[in-house]
């Protein structure tokens, strides 16, 4: 059961009132697909998972050990560092565990609601630093902070109150105040992006720029967007001599390829070519 009229069938097949969405592409996985794609499916989601997690602990972890740490301790070996960064990691497991229930609460259960509505109480303010750091020159490092905290508040409050009244639902309404939770989460985050920058130009223009070291090499926005998007850079490089541009010359034309690696690849192509007529013949 996926959609359902009657909240109490909801809470008697998926535990949520308003709905049971969180189960809907699991359930056509495990149900729908055949035995060989199942088994693919979930071996995918559990890697997309754990590849997921992986990334964010090891972040978490690097912004712990080398920002804050460091800082307390200035004289720590790397092995001690290393021993933190792993305890940390163990720690934000423990708290990751223990807001599953917050998880449950928020958004009615709805697990997609739940990352969307976060997304939209916190991430405005960062893609406003962004935004305006890339296409106005007049934003200093007052601007881009203290925009970036106050939008940071003004998103936490929010977030805060939904966490403390609840989000309630159609038949029962939350009783947070309209002023804070009156506004859909999406229309928040752009309302939140729109205080966000000018929050940051106004701070900006009332303290001092940034001074310009290169007035005269600095190239215009146009041609930084495209020489980043070309990956290129906007400072020249030395003139060759003749005898590395002969030698730049011939890497760039010479094809030859060592047997032991041109067999390899053969090798794994006509495997991989096998996997492809099998997986046809036998599911198609």
């Amino acid at each position: 059961v996926v959609a359902c009229v009657d909240p109490e069938e909801c809470l008697k097949f998926c535990d949520a009132a308003v709905g049971c969405t969180n189960i809907a592409y699991p359930k056509l996985v495990v149900d729908l697909m055949p035995d060989g794609l199942r088994g693919l499916m979930l071996s995918v989601m559990l890697a997309s998972l754990m590849s997921s997690l992986t990334s964010i602990f090891n972040s978490a972890s690097t912004l712990f050990t080398m920002d804050i740490y460091t800082k307390a301790r200035r004289t720590a070996s790397e092995k001690e560092l290393m021993i933190a960064g792993r305890v940390f990691i163990l720690a934000l497991i423990g708290v990751s565990i223990a807001w599953i229930p917050i998880v449950k609460s928020a958004q009615s259960g709805q697990l997609f609601d739940y990352i969307q509505s976060i997304t939209s109480y916190l991430t405005p303010p960062i893609a406003a630093v962004f935004m305006l750091a890339i296409f106005c020159k007049r934003v200093n490092e007052a601007g881009a902070f203290y925009g970036l905290v106050l939008g940071m508040a003004i998103g936490l409050s929010r977030m805060i109150s939904e966490f403390a009244f609840g989000t309630g639902t159609c038949a029962e309404p939350s009783n947070c105040p309209t002023i804070i939770c009156g506004v859909h989460y999406l229309y928040f985050a752009i309302i939140l992006f729109s205080i966000s920058c000018i929050l940051i130009l106004a701070i900006s223009l009332a303290t001092k720029p940034i001074a310009d070291k290169h007035p005269s090499e600095e190239p215009g926005i146009c041609k930084k967007a495209l020489m980043g998007f070309c990956g290129l850079e906007t400072q020249k490089a030395p003139p060759l001599t003749e005898e590395e541009q002969a030698e730049l010359q011939r890497k760039l034309t010479d094809t030859s390829e060592r047997p032991l690696w041109r067999n390899i690849t053969n090798a794994n192509a006509l495997i991989l070519l096998c996997v492809c007529v099998f997986l046809h013949g036998f599911y198609g």
